[in-house]
């Protein structure tokens, strides 16, 4: 098992094994390796991923639950849903934010539910009106400074479906200024401008159908 928090476009994988997908990053020069469960040793880990020369980190504990909440003890928490939205073609729902590919999403407001804020923001972002809820698909998890805060945002994200030919508004005051419906056999364009944790989301449904 591992939890990976993105630091930027950089992968810091916390974890109990050394799995295939992190095996290819023990050995290389611009990644960090750390398996001293330590508040020195999360501290350093938290610097160096900050470092320009390193592009990955590597952080190993037998128990996985212990060093997640280490971890967490360092950032301030903010959840959010976001939505792998489909229409009845099988076409992923992508938008531009800011110049890049995305999916809808946004933070838990008060007293909500995260299957609700995963509909909300999608209904909100796109003008979709029916959004069917259909299945949680993983989490992803990264980092940002705010008013001097180390800020850890966790995103849950679902599987949803718009039936029917709804019409699509992008929400101009969130910097959307665009929204495609994109064929899954052709995603190149948006898989070159978007973020790692994106393409996580999209590997997953691709991996579990």
């Amino acid at each position: 098992m591992h939890i990976k928090i993105y630091f930027n476009d950089k992968p810091l994988f916390l974890t109990d094994a050394i799995n295939d997908e992190i095996s290819p990053y023990v050995h290389h020069d611009d990644a960090v390796f750390i398996d001293e469960f330590s508040t020195p040793g999360i501290k350093s880990m938290i610097h160096e991923m900050k470092l320009p020369k390193v592009h990955a980190g590597i952080f190993y504990h037998a128990d996985l639950d212990e060093l997640r909440k280490a971890f967490w003890k360092k950032f301030l928490l903010v959840k959010a849903a976001g939505g792998l939205v489909f229409n009845d073609a099988g076409d992923i729902l992508f938008m531009k934010r800011r110049g890049k590919w995305d999916l809808p999403k946004g933070k838990l407001d008060p007293g909500e539910s995260l299957e609700t804020c995963a509909i909300r923001e999608v209904q909100e972002e796109t003008g979709l009106k029916k959004v069917l809820l259909n299945k949680h698909l993983l989490n992803t998890w990264h980092t940002y400074d705010e008013s001097g805060h180390h800020i850890l945002k966790e995103t849950h994200w679902y599987h949803l479906t718009a039936p029917g030919d709804q019409p699509l508004i992008p929400q101009s005051s969130e910097q959307i200024t665009e929204i495609e419906w994109a064929h899954p056999a052709n995603l190149k364009k948006y898989l070159a401008n978007t973020y790692p944790s994106i393409i996580d989301v999209l590997h997953t449904q691709q991996n579990h159908g």
